[in-house]
């Protein structure tokens, strides 16, 4: 999941439960700018506090290795 999807996937989920950005920062615990800024793609964005919002909407982060990229970095190498 890059990070765009995740800016446009935590919205919708927000939008979804109904709540607007205000409600939503106060019931995960986050500040309301810190929210924005995630909604809005910010590239540098905390991890423990996009952690905090994505465990609230029951959604994780999952890290998938890239194949092609691995065998490219082992030929570098060489």
């Amino acid at each position: 999941m890059n990070q765009l999807l995740i800016n446009i996937q935590v919205k919708t989920l927000r939008k979804t439960l109904g709540l607007s950005q205000i409600e939503f920062a106060k019931r995960v615990g986050v500040g309301l700018r810190f929210l924005r800024e995630l909604e809005r793609g910010k590239p540098t964005i905390r991890l423990d506090k996009l952690n905090q919002v994505l465990d609230f909407l029951g959604v994780h982060i999952e890290l998938i290795r890239n194949e092609k990229m691995e065998s490219e970095h082992k030929n570098r190498k060489l």
